[in-house]
This record gives C-alpha cells, sequence and structure tokens, in this order.
C-alpha cells in the first residue's frame, strides 16, 4: 500500500500522511525500510526528501531523463538590422549603428546578438570616450555560410536578389550624385564596402 502511495504522489509524502492513510496498526516506517532496500540498485530509488519520502530516478540515470530541444526563436526587426549594419560596417560603435538605423539601440538587441554569439565587443575607437566597437564573429560567418565578412553579398547581389529597391541611394546615404551616370553602370562591389 505504501508503494503505491508512493508511485501515485506527484509530491514526497511524510511519515504522518502515509499513518493516516493506512489502516489502524500498521507500520509504515517499518514499510519505508524495506521498501527502501527493495529499490537498491535499481532504475527508481525510495529517498527520503526532507521529512518526506518519494521515489527518483536513480541518480546514474538520470541523463536518460533529460530532454533537449532546438528553440528557433526570431530575430526582430532591429535585431536584423543592427545585424547587418555591424556585419556590413564592422567595427562599428553603438552612435554608428544609432546613426545608421536614425533610432536608438536597445541594450536587449546588442545583448541578445552576443548571446547568440553572432557579435562580440571589438577593439575601442581612440576617440574621445573610447566607445567599444563590434564585430561579427566566426558563428555568425559558420551560420551563414561565409569564409570571412568579405563575402557578404554586395548592392548588386542584394538588389538582383529583390531584397532592395532598383532605384538609386540617396547621394548621403552612399549613393552616387544623379549627374555621374557612368559611375552607377559601375555599382559597389563588396570591397568598396570595406575600406582599409
Amino acid at each position: 500500500m505504501i508503494e503505491a502511495i508512493l508511485f501515485a504522489s506527484a509530491e514526497p509524502v511524510t511519515l504522518r500522511e502515509l499513518e493516516a492513510r493506512l489502516p489502524h496498526g500498521a507500520d509504515p516506517a517499518e514499510a519505508l525500510v524495506l521498501l527502501r532496500r527493495r529499490y537498491e540498485g535499481r532504475g527508481v530509488r525510495l529517498v527520503k526528501v526532507g521529512d518526506a519520502w518519494a521515489f527518483r530516478t536513480a541518480p546514474d540515470l538520470g541523463h536518460l531523463m533529460h530532454k533537449e530541444t532546438v528553440e528557433t526563436r526570431k530575430l526582430s526587426r532591429a535585431a536584423i538590422e543592427t545585424l547587418a549594419i555591424i556585419a556590413y560596417h564592422q567595427p562599428c560603435t553603438r552612435a554608428e549603428i544609432e546613426e545608421i538605423r536614425g533610432v536608438a539601440v536597445s541594450r536587449g538587441t546588442v545583448d541578445q546578438l552576443i548571446e547568440l554569439e553572432w557579435i562580440r565587443f571589438g577593439r575601442r575607437r581612440m576617440t574621445p570616450g573610447r566607445p567599444v566597437t563590434f564585430v561579427v564573429t566566426e558563428n555568425f560567418l559558420d551560420h551563414f555560410g561565409l569564409e570571412s565578412a568579405r563575402d557578404l553579398p554586395g548592392l548588386k547581389e542584394l538588389r538582383a536578389a529583390g531584397l532592395l529597391d532598383n532605384r538609386a541611394l540617396p547621394e548621403g546615404m552612399g549613393g552616387k550624385p544623379e549627374a555621374e551616370p557612368e559611375e552607377d553602370e559601375q555599382g559597389l562591389g563588396q570591397s568598396e564596402l570595406f575600406e582599409d
């Protein structure tokens, strides 16, 4: 009866609770000692948890009870934009990211990208305040199948894939002035994005 009570209970059961459930005159303490001996060396063990008793998985088999699941999380639009800016303009500071995006960068966004191990802290800039820079990691390159950041698609490839508008960028954002169409035909290659 004690074995059945312990197996059916979701919580550890105290000796007093066992006595209340058993017929008058039964000795639950003696039964617990016998049950403990019976379950030694088996997959489950009778263990004392504080003042209560419960069946638990044997410690040497605990690894069988672990279940690993892969949790897929989508990046927010802010995280994707921040990651793209870092990838294409690295090393860059938070202020530079905010200037390009036009809005403040949330600490949570940067923390999420660092937690994913897609970005890391780079060197500090030798400017007033010595701001920290961000760069992409090997994990980022591995995830996207890139050998280096120079293998990121350029403007031509992004436009061809339909990821960018085919219209020219405004002059202040890296586009060419309309008066120079011959340079626009050359386009910006990947090497222009990573000036040394």
